[in-house]
């Protein structure tokens, strides 16, 4: 099943954003992130994945679990992306959580061109499982092939984050500077899981 699409903003609009939503979200909810990150005159795509869910599990789950679940999702973003109808390099991604992670991986796997992408509490997935632990699963390697040259790219997560260990993010950011990407951490103090104030006002500028 395809996820469903929904569409707004402004269509006079020459810019666009792409808001992922998180386990048991919706577009519609992931939508209530327009105003508050001042994109009211960008057009909007939202993709709503089928049970509100892009995978099942933890996104750090090893990568023969992950795979089918992160296609469709990279799918659903390309879909979405058409959905603004414009080109790639007009429209910025943003998400949070489970689609932080999306974001961030649809960036590294297919994200040429894209001007920005924000991840509210998120990492990458990886390419590969790989040698140690976090979090009670196997490491993965972040090995990628991608060109993000010009993209500017942030990542924010609690240094406590009961789902996105702090370790994944920056070692996500080390991955997509490699890639080229002008990409940046905020690590915010304590545990949580959600947008702080500081972090939603970095997005604003990385999107103005």
């Amino acid at each position: 099943m395809s996820a469903r699409i929904l569409t707004g903003g402004d269509e006079a609009a020459t810019r666009g954003l792409v808001l992922i939503h998180g386990r048991g979200d919706s577009a519609q909810g992931i939508a209530g992130l327009v105003p508050v990150l001042g994109a009211a005159e960008r057009r909007i795509a939202a993709p709503e994945a089928p049970g509100n869910s892009w995978w099942p599990t933890s996104f750090l789950a090893p990568m023969a679990e992950m795979e089918p679940w992160v296609a469709r999702g990279l799918d659903a973003v390309d879909a979405a992306i058409a959905a603004t109808g414009l080109p790639k390099e007009a429209v910025a991604l943003a998400g949070f959580s489970q689609g932080a992670c999306l974001a961030l991986e649809y960036a590294a796997r297919r994200g040429q061109g894209l001007p920005a992408v924000i991840a509210f509490s998120g990492g990458l997935v990886g390419s590969a499982d790989a040698e140690g632990e976090v979090y009670g699963f196997a490491e993965k390697a972040l090995d990628y092939a991608g060109d993000l040259t010009g993209t500017h790219i942030l990542v924010t997560c609690h240094e406590r984050d009961p789902h996105i260990p702090l370790s994944r993010a920056e070692k996500s950011v080390a991955a997509l500077r490699g890639l080229g990407a002008e990409a940046r951490l905020i690590a915010h103090p304590g545990p949580g899981h959600q947008p702080m104030p500081d972090g939603i006002k970095a997005a604003r500028a990385v999107l103005a």
